[in-house]
């Protein structure tokens, strides 16, 4: 386990839920059905899930460093409402559980400026050793702000749409 990191922490943000990532449906992302296709939702959220990490201190110098990188083990998305070319994303993230190796969030995709909720993302992240690009511990640094964040985000209820498993309802 690493006991410290060779370079400068972002100041840490601690709000609950955080509140940092902005985003803007571009070209690109839209489908022949005039919205944002489906697979750059799960584009979007990793976005949000980057700004989470650099958060932690685990930006691109952590990878570039050799130091270490995140892998996404599970991820799951709920479509709310259709968002268009051109409009404005703001992302909330909710650290719902932390381990030793893993955190557990949950990111809100919000219309920044009608302020609907458009889809939900629920990801499990784990921390990988650069060399054996196995899993491995947080950096110490990291686990302290993992903890400094958990003590604001415990307090948040949990998102009603997390933890859910897909199925078919079973109407007569």
């Amino acid at each position: 386990m690493l006991q410290s990191l060779p370079y400068e922490l972002p100041e840490l943000i601690t709000r609950a839920p955080l509140d940092t990532h902005r985003s803007t449906v571009v070209p690109e992302w839209v489908d022949w059905n005039g919205h944002m296709n489906v697979a750059f939702y799960v584009a979007a959220f990793d976005q949000a899930s980057g700004a989470f990490m650099r958060n932690m201190g685990l930006g691109r110098r952590y990878v570039d460093g050799k130091l270490g990188m995140t892998f996404v083990l599970e991820t799951h998305v709920t479509y709310d409402r259709e968002v268009r070319e051109g409009a404005p994303l703001r992302f909330t993230t909710q650290l719902l559980a932390r381990d030793a190796k893993k955190v557990h969030l949950f990111h809100e995709m919000y219309h920044a400026e009608q302020d609907y909720l458009a889809a939900t993302n629920e990801t499990i992240v784990m921390n990988i050793d650069y060399q054996t690009r196995r899993s491995g511990p947080w950096p110490v640094p990291v686990t302290e702000r993992l903890d400094a964040l958990w003590e604001t985000h415990k307090l948040l209820p949990k998102p009603a749409k997390a933890g859910r498993v897909m199925s078919l309802s079973k109407k007569s």
